[in-house]
């Protein structure tokens, strides 16, 4: 958790909402300058298309997925086997989202992975094409196994919504309230399922 402590003195990209073609969008809370396949510890939150609730139900303040929730919960459980330096922490599927956190591990190419790997000059290359092993490449992995499962079961009309949020944990504390958030997202279940955001206020 030492990393955690040195970003802390980067600057902090807010969370904002935008509406765009009368629907509310997450504005990226993305450190333009950082490298989203750095090892590092990383929230993640991907909604369904317009919020539609494919993968089960919210019973008793507990989540009982069905077949299409059990098939990505499967999937978001395998990233490890795909990403060797991935491990995952707390994740919840619910009925329109999931919430996890994904920790990105050092290689053996990774000659500094106690500082900060924020950039200064970046490549325009990187921002067209996303690097092998980096945060949008194993979620767009992840999005593509769970929606080529559900159109062969039969739900043709599954989809995600195109973007993911993602947020840097900065420290500790964030770390702490992130887990908290997570596993209590079924108990906030009936406050926040209209909410078009799905994330956690820090």
């Amino acid at each position: 958790m030492e990393r955690l402590r040195i970003l802390e003195t980067h600057h902090d990209a807010s969370t904002k909402m935008s509406l765009y073609k009368n629907t509310y969008r997450i504005e990226s809370a993305r450190l333009k300058e950082w490298d989203y396949s750095s090892p590092w510890w990383y929230y993640i939150t991907i909604n369904t298309k317009d919020h539609r609730e494919w993968f089960g139900k919210i019973m008793k303040e507990k989540m009982i997925l069905n077949e299409i929730g059990k098939t990505a919960e499967g999937f978001w459980k395998e990233i490890p086997n795909h990403f060797q330096n991935v491990e995952l922490d707390y994740f919840i599927i619910m009925p329109n989202h999931l919430h996890g956190i994904i920790i990105i591990n050092c290689t053996r190419r990774d000659v500094a992975c106690n500082v900060s790997t924020i950039q200064n000059n970046i490549s325009p290359m990187q921002n067209i094409s996303p690097k092998k092993g980096s945060l949008a490449v194993i979620i767009r992995s992840f999005k593509s196994a769970v929606a080529k499962a559900a159109h062969e079961s039969g739900l043709k009309h599954f989809a995600w919504q195109l973007r993911f949020y993602d947020r840097i944990i900065r420290n500790e504390k964030e770390l702490y309230n992130i887990r908290r958030y997570i596993k209590q997202n079924p108990l906030r279940w009936e406050l926040d399922k209209d909410k078009p955001e799905n994330i956690c206020e820090l």
